[in-house]
């Protein structure tokens, strides 16, 4: 796609909106700073009105219809953020809204697009997916002859999201990197857009989930292609196929798209949330996950990483905090047949186990109902590095065992 065609002035579109969205704080972040050696600053979208840069898009969207377009109603399929966007777009301009959500959907969120839409929406749970999602939203807006509000693939949705990059070079002329979660492909099309045509110096960083990498496979495929599976963790970011102008912009105007792991996105959660007393959600925290991989390359350099938003549902904390755990290889699971001998499972705690560490999950697997069959054990370590010695222990002691971190089929069959 020859992008000189394209009309997408994120400048006017900054001006459109501003008496909807709140401009955001790019706030400089002592201690990944001194951990990287390098000048980080976090781009604060979960401080914007609808706790995500969502709102920008949406609104420039709609108060852009006609009032033809309008009159007849909008809809939208979104797993939260654009959904609440949406909503609050809705009430503001008066115009009634459907929104369609996949099934799984936080309830917080699902609560959080009520609030905002006030009277003015209603809100269809379908599908186990976005994409699921999406399909029964555009028949049901063909159906009733609605306006359909995408989520990212739209020149005045991207345009809304890069005035994100307006306020973020007004704040920081010189920066030298910005790092930029990527689900669909809005925001990293928006920002890109206007980063390259006002800062074209500025090394672009694209972000996205390990489980849902979508965009690197449609730059890998030369065009964007469905996935056939995604891991719908990073709910904010869990595309199975990125849009084909978001593709056409980022693929062309990204200087590199990389996957961070969903260990690792949950470790950076929970660390904004102890050191900083920032909540996130786990797209928003894709950007500052990056920097891990990236820390070579950004030694010394002006770094703007967007939170991308902040509607993490507290329930899910216990499921963060295990991914956590799991990635950081403090957490390990087994399937364990004892020898045959007594006093087995005493030896198991006793001499295989380290002073310090710990059982955190013990069931047996029965086999009939008078005869136990093999264990499913977790274990919680000390330290990562105590890894190994366990499993040596664990061999010379003749405990027959499986490791289920390394079988993803039988670890999401039995944990």
């Amino acid at each position: 796609m020859d992008l000189s065609t394209l009309t997408i002035d994120a400048n006017e579109a900054a001006k459109r909106i501003s008496t909807v969205v709140n401009r955001t704080p790019l706030q400089y972040n002592q201690h990944l700073s001194e951990q990287y050696g390098a000048e980080i600053y976090l781009k604060r979208e979960d401080l914007q009105v609808v706790r995500s840069y969502k709102l920008r898009g949406a609104y420039n969207k709609i108060v852009s219809l006609s009032s033809e377009e309008a009159s007849r109603g909008v809809t939208c399929a979104s797993a939260g953020n654009h959904a609440q966007g949406v909503a609050l777009s809705c009430k503001k301009l008066n115009i009634k809204g459907t929104i369609f959500m996949p099934g799984p959907t936080p309830r917080q969120k699902i609560t959080q697009t009520e609030m905002w839409g006030n009277g003015y929406i209603e809100i269809v749970l379908t599908g186990d997916t976005f994409d699921d999602c999406q399909k029964a939203a555009l028949e049901y807006t063909r159906i009733h002859n609605m306006t359909f509000i995408p989520p990212f693939d739209d020149q005045k949705v991207i345009e809304g999201q890069g005035t994100v990059a307006v306020e973020v070079l007004e704040d920081l002329p010189d920066l030298d990197a910005i790092f930029i979660p990527i689900g669909g492909g809005g925001l990293s099309s928006g920002v890109s857009y206007h980063m390259k045509k006002h800062a074209p110096n500025v090394k672009l960083y694209g972000i996205e989930p390990e489980g849902a990498a979508s965009m690197q496979a449609a730059i890998k495929n030369n065009g964007p292609i469905e996935l056939e599976h995604i891991n719908k963790f990073v709910d904010g970011a869990a595309v199975k196929k990125v849009g084909a102008l978001t593709y056409s912009l980022s693929s062309q105007l990204l200087d590199s798209v990389k996957s961070v792991p969903e260990g690792k996105i949950c470790t950076t959660i929970l660390e904004l949330y102890n050191k900083d007393a920032i909540v996130v959600e786990p797209a928003g925290a894709l950007s500052i996950a990056a920097l891990e991989f990236h820390k070579e390359e950004i030694k010394g350099k002006k770094v703007v990483c967007i939170i991308s938003g902040g509607n993490n549902d507290i329930d899910r904390m216990s499921e963060i905090k295990e991914l956590s755990l799991l990635y950081e290889g403090f957490k390990h699971y087994f399937i364990v047949r004892f020898p045959q001998r007594p006093g087995a499972l005493r030896l198991l705690v006793t001499e295989v186990l380290g002073p310090k560490d710990d059982i955190t999950r013990f069931e047996y697997i029965k086999k009939t109902e008078r005869e136990r069959g093999p264990a499913l054990i977790g274990i919680e370590l000390n330290d990562p590095n105590d890894y190994v010695p366990f499993i040596d222990r664990m061999k010379s002691y003749k405990f027959d065992f499986i490791e289920l971190n390394k079988d993803q089929t039988l670890f999401e069959y039995l944990v």
